[in-house]
């Protein structure tokens, strides 16, 4: 729906595309980059970031970029915690949540 409201002019570009500069710098470092281009700017492909949350980890939680290091935090005595899968364009700063887990 938001894409649409862009599409449509009811929403301006720099309204949706307010992605925090840490989560575009990991994208574009440490991000899976997609087949899906960016909806919005339709100039870039999209890029996976996984951000884990939870006990024993910073406060602004941790970029998990390999399945080697999820299993790794998954089996580690650290209690619960909460992953969170964004899709993030690096060029004009769009992001939408994927996906919530608990691990």
């Amino acid at each position: 729906m938001l894409i649409n409201q862009v599409r449509l002019g009811r929403l301006r570009r720099d309204e949706v595309c307010d992605a925090h500069p840490e989560l575009i710098r990991a994208a574009g470092n440490v991000g899976t980059e997609t087949k899906t281009v960016c909806p919005i700017c339709e100039e870039s492909n999209l890029r996976i970031v996984t951000y884990v949350f939870g006990h024993h980890l910073p406060s602004h939680g941790r970029c998990v970029s390999t399945a080697k290091e999820m299993r790794r935090l998954a089996e580690s005595d650290g209690g619960e915690r909460t992953a969170y899968m964004v899709e993030a364009c690096t060029e004009c700063r769009w992001h939408h949540l994927l996906r919530v887990w608990t691990i």
